[in-house]
């Protein structure tokens, strides 16, 4: 009788071993075997970690095997198991690899496919189109669309961790609970004494150093000591934790009325403003989505204030970034002065602080919140509902949203709903920080996610201009390298581009992101989608109107797969990591990224002094909490996996694998270039080299 060998293997993650008993099927073209039970005398079966083999004799010829079906059966207690793999060899002497890289829960099953991924015009008998339909079919009903708040991407069905499903939970929801990782991070900055102080303000700047001095690097230090420099405050527009909103200034706003006569002391070229501007010397960044934000009013003991600024900048003769003008709201007028480098030290210092702190927020919610977490989401929640396990699309993708959706639920579940950690020390905190992600969402377009696109519409491409946008320059790095292994994979599966707009499975994947995750309408400007849904956020349901984001609604050719892959998977690892993994760097030293401001801004010249502007500053308790979030947001995962990493094997063909292997040379061979340029820096940019870039946004 034909005899095959099954070799098991348990994941090594804690609890991914089990005692329940597991049953064995296989199914062939010819015939289906009877269940075994996997089962060896006196010997611990699927213990964490183990690679168990065993002998299942069947009764008659199978012909070629199609699927593998695995039963769990209760032992004792409730005992979830975590199956990485099964291999088969055959009587004939044949390995067939089926991953797998799922749990298992309760008295549950799983059928597998072998691992050769497949499109669905590629599957022939019935058995395996009924195998790739159910799995949608049950997917669909565990991954669904709800609206948390209105205005919001549309996210995951779930309250809270525990109501996701199983295979997308964090191994220990423990390790990733932002109350208690904020309390961990304030004990461990040696803080707790001053967590409770709220109301109560620092004595001076030097002040802050009780709590800044404990964990210190070379950067955050640097910003200690050189914060109030213009050059410094330029810099963190081009390579801090937010370089994503100075651009090129083509012309001056009306309602920025600033004249050469206010600027002429800061301009080297012996040009008039207009002159400067033609030449492309000024830049502009401008906080017009902060406007009319509710600022939070969560504590009756403490006002919270919000401004919406505009700062003008300037390339000087040294080629460096500096400020020339800032105006606090966006309404010219004698109550809203243009604030200049040529006016009494603390006006100008205070000025800047508010840019700063109005930087801040946009970063958290915007460039952070939403533009990663939240469309990174999308795209895996999209993946899961219309992507079968064995599509090459699927498996490319599924290391690129591990633990997103799990990370999200905990944010808000924790972090960003109405009374969570988000109100204790953010002025967009108590409802602000919702108004924002909504109004940005008007302006949320695919262009923007396409990362040479989005630094040229920001006029920001010349490196001759602009020599020293090192998140620019190794951001272009990462995307060609994303890109260019994106074409390979795509080229291996899709030989014209016919074969891409007939994939029917993969339309769908990205009509899904189109029509619910990102709420759009067609990129021509006609008609709106009208969307109503239940919803778990600070406001009840509501329809939400959503203007057009520009997204593609379907796919058509090889050339536009390959660049919205890369969108998803460069979005999700490398803008995540530039944008996430600097908190601590740019925004440990309270003064340089104030979460909260306790005094509107000023409304003339000259009458600033330290003694105010400490007292605008976050008092002793918010600065706590604050240090302690960017602190925690700062820190990679245990076991954390970096770009170019997949140890969870998927894809088992050798075209395939030889296109990761170059993808990971590429990325070596950037991590020598940036690692070569930092040598001799003062402040170094590493935040997008790659061996620092995590594969998903999971914290």
């Amino acid at each position: 009788m034909p005899s095959y060998t099954v070799t098991v293997a348990t994941g090594s993650q804690w609890f991914a071993g089990t005692d329940d008993y597991i049953y064995f099927t296989l199914v062939g073209t010819a015939g289906c075997s009877e269940k075994h039970l996997l089962d060896k005398p006196f010997y611990n079966d699927f213990e964490r970690g183990a690679v168990d083999s065993y002998n299942v004799i069947v009764d008659e010829e199978l012909g070629e095997i199609q699927l593998v079906k695995i039963e769990k059966r209760k032992y004792w207690l409730r005992d979830d198991w975590y199956l990485k793999y099964i291999t088969l060899k055959t009587p004939y002497g044949d390995y067939i690899e089926f991953p797998c890289y799922r749990w298992i829960t309760g008295e549950g099953e799983i059928v597998l496919r072998d691992g050769r991924a497949k499109l669905a015009r590629d599957d022939q008998i019935h058995i395996l189109k009924q195998h790739r339909r159910k799995e949608l079919e049950t997917r669909q009903k565990q991954y669904r669309w709800i609206e948390w708040s209105p205005g919001f991407p549309l996210s995951i069905d779930a309250k809270c961790h525990k109501d996701l499903p199983r295979d997308i939970q964090f191994d220990s929801e423990k390790g990733v609970d932002f109350v208690l990782n904020y309390s961990k991070a304030i004990e461990n900055l040696f803080i707790n004494c001053f967590m409770h102080m709220f109301q109560s303000s620092w004595s001076d700047f030097a002040d802050f150093e009780k709590i800044f001095v404990k964990i210190s690097n070379t950067i955050s230090e640097r910003v200690m000591n050189h914060w109030q420099e213009d050059s410094m405050f330029g810099y963190q527009f081009l390579n801090g934790c937010n370089p994503v909103l100075i651009q090129r200034c083509r012309k001056l706003p009306e309602k920025l009325p600033v004249t050469t006569e206010m600027v002429e002391c800061s301009l080297e070229r012996q040009l008039t403003l207009q002159e400067e501007i033609e030449q492309g010397n000024i830049f502009i960044v401008d906080f017009e989505l902060l406007d009319g934000i509710s600022a939070n009013k969560t504590d009756p003991c403490t006002h919270q204030f919000l401004a919406a600024p505009i700062c003008l900048l300037y390339k000087n003769l040294a080629n460096k970034i500096v400020p020339i003008a800032i105006q606090l709201n966006q309404v010219p007028g004698d109550k809203n002065p243009i604030f200049l480098p040529s006016d009494a030290k603390y006006d100008w210092l205070l000025a800047k602080i508010w840019v700063r702190s109005s930087d801040f927020h946009v970063h958290q919610t915007i460039t952070h919140l939403l533009r990663t977490h939240l469309v990174s989401e999308v795209f895996g929640i999209a993946m899961y509902r219309q992507l079968p396990a064995v599509h090459p699309i699927f498996k490319l993708l599924v290391a690129h949203v591990r633990f997103t959706i799990a990370i999200n639920t905990k944010a808000r579940e924790q972090l960003i709903c109405e009374y969570g950690l988000f109100d204790k020390a953010n002025a967009t905190g108590g409802g602000g920080h919702v108004q924002l992600v909504h109004r940005a969402m008007q302006e949320l377009t695919y262009i923007s996610l396409c990362f040479p696109e989005a630094i040229k519409a920001r006029g920001m491409d010349s490196t001759e201009d602009i020599p020293y946008y090192f998140y620019r320059d190794d951001g272009l790095l990462v995307w060609e390298a994303i890109k260019k292994f994106t074409a390979e994979v795509i080229g291996i599966y899709y030989e014209s581009d016919q074969v891409v707009e007939e994939d029917q499975e993969l339309q769908d994947f990205v009509k899904d992101v189109y029509v619910y995750g990102l709420r759009g309408r067609k990129a021509s400007g006609t008609g709106h989608v009208l969307l109503s849904r239940p919803s778990t956020g600070r406001r009840g349901p509501q329809p939400a109107l959503v203007p057009a984001l520009g997204f593609p609604s379907s796919i058509k050719t090889r050339e536009m797969l390959s660049e919205y892959l890369t969108v998803v998977i460069f979005t999700a690892s490398a803008q995540h990591a530039a944008v996430n993994f600097s908190q601590y760097d740019w925004c440990s030293w309270i003064p340089n990224a104030p979460s909260t401001m306790r005094a509107p801004p000023p409304t003339a010249k000259g009458v600033v002094t330290i003694e105010q502007i400490v007292e605008t500053l976050p008092d002793r308790g918010r600065s706590c909490w604050h240090l302690g979030a960017v602190w925690a947001l700062s820190q990679f995962q245990e076991n954390e996996l970096f770009l170019g990493m997949y140890p969870e094997e998927h894809f088992i063909e050798k075209p395939v694998k030889e296109a990761m292997a170059r993808f990971r040379k590429n990325l070596d061979t950037i991590v020598s270039v940036i690692a070569e340029r930092n040598k001799e820096k003062k402040l170094p940019y590493y935040y997008l080299s790659p061996d620092r870039i995590p594969n998903s946004v999971a914290i």
